[in-house]
């Protein structure tokens, strides 16, 4: 079960390793980026003019990929319950919702100084903490992603850590703007119209720095999932965008401002790509799991009909059989039945008792006939299982196995055996044959006893027994106990057709539970039974050296 579900886990980006394949077309991605990157550099300077749709275009994809990109994330924290890809999924959010804060507040756009009460340092500002922000949350993903691979539970309930994980990051992103905005005046200066100040080149370099050692902190934590491998392939493009937008520029409207905010964008889109390619092949697989299914249960229903016309069939075969081998005892019960009528009193007593055998030995064989054809059923009959008043069920059974006591008194105790889930009907053959083998043995004994009880242990099923003080058997010959046609006693001296027990033990294993059985030749027998086994398989009380299948 855990290797099944480890393997049901390694569907996911942050959970299945990442192959050759990944390596390779991430690393070309990685590639083509500092391509370009090198060329964009000597012109990152050159002023361009002005295209006003340009950023809340960029904005606007920038935050309906971030918000994707976290529901989705947020889709498989509620699965895997890993820290790791809650604190990510955060940080999309953080993103997409600094981005909506850095558009609303950007000179010129909306108003001359931008919504919100923004300052000439705002925008500036919010930029600063959005693409500082996110490393920070890159590096606490690295740092958590092992554990994560655990699948921590966090709560029973995935949607209590969504919601205040959501709640945090808005608390975040709302502090954060209302110090860029309102408190705009105390922040140091970084920009003079559209040019950068000397201040800037610090803390735009701090902020770069930070990007920088979270994608070392990633590369690091190996082994890389594909997740991992995209998010050092986003964290290269977040330093390519940094440094053209914001170091190696002078300031917006150029070259520099223009590369470096498609560098983020396509940032953006590189997990959210990944992602929704994964979510189409989890969903043809559960398209093609789904289909099989359905043959499977097409199949089931076949083999269903199949087998439901062969248990006619062999319902059909058993009547016949049991019909034709009735049929000649009947007749030869006749014929005897005639000639102790007829001539009984001109019979000699030789005579007599030779068709008394033959009466007897008739009975048997349709005892035997019965009995086969019992346990021929039961492997193809259903259990009807329904709570069963056991003490209830064994007085009956008693009440009816009395007339076999022939005379002989037999002392009988039944203990406290409480209610039990299972067939009824089956349940009192398996009663029927122990308690008869119990009187059969016990009747032409002296203080007779039979004690039919149950005992418990902790962490196990209830074991009940059917107790004689008979004629028992010798262990040594258990292994015989339970199969068909074998006796441990003479025929003469004990009648029967030695398949009782069988089919006890297939009532008992159609239940669940065990059959066995302890004895002492002289000193009588005890049948013990479960109707279900314990967590560890164990069967309480029993005898190691005893095999599983003996017979009385």
């Amino acid at each position: 079960m855990a290797r099944e579900s480890a393997e049901n886990r390694q569907v996911f980006l942050s959970t299945l390793p990442a192959g050759h394949g990944e390596r390779r077309l991430a690393l070309a991605v990685v590639l083509v980026s500092a391509a370009v990157f090198i060329i964009a550099v000597p012109v990152a300077k050159v002023p361009l003019s002005p295209v006003w749709a340009f950023i809340p275009v960029y904005q606007s994809a920038l935050v309906v990929n971030d918000l994707i990109t976290a529901v989705l994330l947020f889709g498989q924290f509620a699965i895997l319950r890993s820290r790791a890809l809650l604190v990510l999924a955060s940080g999309y959010l953080f993103t997409a919702l600094m981005a909506a804060a850095h558009a609303l507040t950007f000179p010129g756009l909306f108003s001359e100084t931008g919504l919100l009460g923004a300052g000439p340092q705002t925008t500036a500002w919010l930029y600063m903490f959005w693409h500082g922000g996110f490393p920070l949350v890159v590096g606490t993903y690295a740092l958590l992603k092992d554990e994560g691979h655990q699948a921590t539970q966090l709560t029973r309930h995935a949607s209590v850590a969504v919601l205040s994980a959501g709640a945090a990051v808005l608390a975040a992103v709302g502090g954060l703007t209302l110090l860029a905005t309102l408190a705009h005046h105390a922040l140091p200066a970084i920009m003079q119209g559209n040019r950068y100040t000397p201040a800037m080149v610090t803390i735009v370099s701090s902020v770069w720095a930070l990007s920088l050692l979270a994608l070392g902190m990633l590369w690091r934590r190996r082994p890389h999932s594909v997740l991992d491998v995209w998010l050092l392939v986003v964290m290269s493009a977040w330093l390519f965008d940094i440094a053209l937008s914001a170091v190696l520029n002078a300031g917006r409207f150029d070259v520099g401002f223009y590369a470096g905010r498609i560098y983020g964008l396509l940032a953006a889109s590189f997990v959210l790509l990944v992602l929704l390619i994964e979510h189409g092949r989890l969903y043809a697989r559960l398209a093609e799991a789904h289909d099989s299914e359905r043959r499977e249960r097409q199949l089931v229903q076949l083999r269903t009909d199949e087998l439901t016309a062969v248990n006619k069939d062999l319902e059909a075969f058993s009547y016949s059989v049991s019909h034709d081998l009735r049929a000649p005892l009947r007749a030869v019960q006749g014929y005897v039945t005639i000639l102790e009528e007829d001539f009984g009193e001109r019979l000699e007593a030789e005579v007599r008792r030779l068709l008394g055998v033959i009466q007897d030995r008739t009975r048997r064989m349709e005892q035997l006939i019965d009995d086969l054809l019992v346990f021929a059923r039961l492997g193809r009959q259903r259990l009807a299982v329904t709570p069963v008043q056991l003490d209830d069920l064994v007085k009956q059974t008693l009440d009816e196995c009395r007339s076999t006591c022939e005379g002989h008194p037999i002392a009988f105790t039944v203990g406290r055996l409480g209610t039990v889930q299972a067939d009824p009907a089956m349940l009192k053959q398996v009663l029927a044959n122990l308690l008869g083998n119990a009187i059969k043995f016990t009747r032409n004994r002296s203080a007779a006893a039979v004690e039919v009880g149950c005992r418990t242990e902790a962490d196990s099923p209830t074991v009940y027994y059917v107790r004689d003080n008979g004629a028992g058997f010798d262990m040594r010959l258990a292994e015989k106990l339970f199969g068909v046609f074998q006796r441990l006693h003479s025929a003469n001296e004990y009648e029967g057709t030695g398949v009782g027990l069988a089919i006890v033990q297939r009532v008992i294993e159609r239940h669940g539970g065990q059959v066995w059985a302890d004895s002492t030749p002289g000193e009588g027998a005890t049948f013990y039974f479960t109707l279900g086994a314990s967590p560890d398989g164990r069967v309480p009380g029993r005898r190691e050296r005893q095999p599983d299948k003996e017979k009385a």
